[in-house]
């Protein structure tokens, strides 16, 4: 059994199996969200605000009264992008598809014929001992609860996910779906079977189409994409938001991260330092809280159980399996640089 690190290929790359479309906004009524020609596209405001100074001062200023107000007194002017709903509308309408992609047996790219031929088997066994079930099950969730929508989710009175799949029409109330735990749900097996199929490549591709409403409130500010703007420079708009052929969006990325949000495997889920399900990651890595929750150490990272898994050993656990193809499923160029190949 190849063990080596010399058995790893220096050119390794996966492409990724769930491909996302950017997700669309647009403005509409909860009584109306069905009928035709109700929904408006939302569009991207720009506003010019005086902010305040709110970030926490230099000991000096902090002690000293009169610098402080000082501090206060001077104006922060900011240009910054906005979107919201009309005062006529009270719900929030995203779309977005997805294409489950098969072929996870093969690497995009690999230099190593008998590293190729040993994952080959493992991809194998795996498809013929799950069957992508438990993945598919745990997107097929992400999808019903809405996970998707991010800070829009919040407070939302009402949540309703429709799902286009195999000349089906997949209805969900996103509130009947955990955002925690993950449990096989018999109206999600039409869905999840689909994205295990495709996955097991029982057929090559599955095409999806979500729409979700979410009844906000009229008038409600809704939160597309957030553009990272390099090089800001004085007086330059300090937030930038998405926007599509001016239409307010969310990115392909941020949806596939949220259906990809599956990862509770990771050493501390069922520890005080959880922080419920995880991005699948190669380290576990959560940059919002600047923790990698994966770690080498612990030999819970992706390349640690990767190394083991393709090369023919055999994982502790089935939970070790799902989080190591659920990472190729995510994609991503593997190598070993030809510096540490020996």
């Amino acid at each position: 059994m190849a063990k080596k690190k010399s058995d790893i290929p220096s050119v390794l790359a996966y492409e990724k199996k769930l491909v996302f479309s950017d997700g669309y906004m647009y403005g509409t009524t909860w009584e109306e969200r069905h009928a035709p020609n109700t929904s408006e596209p939302l569009a991207l405001v720009e506003k010019s605000v005086r902010g305040t100074i709110s970030n926490r001062p230099k000991e000096a200023v902090q002690n000293d009264p009169a610098k402080l107000n000082a501090a206060i007194e001077n104006p922060n002017p900011q240009r910054v992008d906005a979107c919201a709903l009309k005062m006529n509308q009270d719900t929030l309408k995203l779309s977005f598809t997805l294409k489950v992609l098969s072929g996870i047996e093969k690497p995009s790219a690999c230099n190593n014929m008998k590293f190729q031929q040993s994952y080959a088997k493992a991809a194998d066994a795996y498809i013929e001992k799950y069957g992508f079930k438990e993945l598919a099950q745990r997107y097929a969730q992400n999808i019903a609860n809405a996970r998707f929508l991010w800070r829009n989710r919040l407070g939302a009175d009402k949540l309703e996910v429709r799902v286009d799949v195999d000349g089906e029409t997949l209805v969900f109330n996103g509130y009947d779906y955990s955002m925690k735990n993950f449990e096989a749900d018999d109206a999600l097996a039409p869905l999840s079977q689909a994205i295990a199929d495709a996955l097991c490549g029982k057929k090559a591709a599955e095409f999806i189409r979500v729409t979700c409403y979410a009844q906000l409130g009229n008038g409600q500010e809704v939160y597309p994409s957030e553009e990272m703007v390099f090089d800001k420079g004085k007086g330059d708009k300090r937030k930038v938001l998405y926007a599509v052929d001016g239409i307010a969006a969310m990115h392909s990325q941020k949806i596939g991260n949220a259906i990809r949000t599956i990862d509770t495997w990771y050493p501390s889920f069922y520890s005080a330092e959880s922080v419920g399900p995880i991005a699948v990651e190669p380290f576990g890595a959560v940059t919002t809280l600047g923790k990698a929750f994966r770690t080498p150490k612990e030999k819970a990272d992706f390349y640690t159980l990767f190394d083991q898994y393709a090369l023919g050993a055999q994982l502790e656990s089935a939970e070790q399996e799902h989080y190591v193809m659920a990472v190729l499923v995510r994609g991503g160029v593997f190598g070993l640089s030809s510096k540490e190949n020996g």
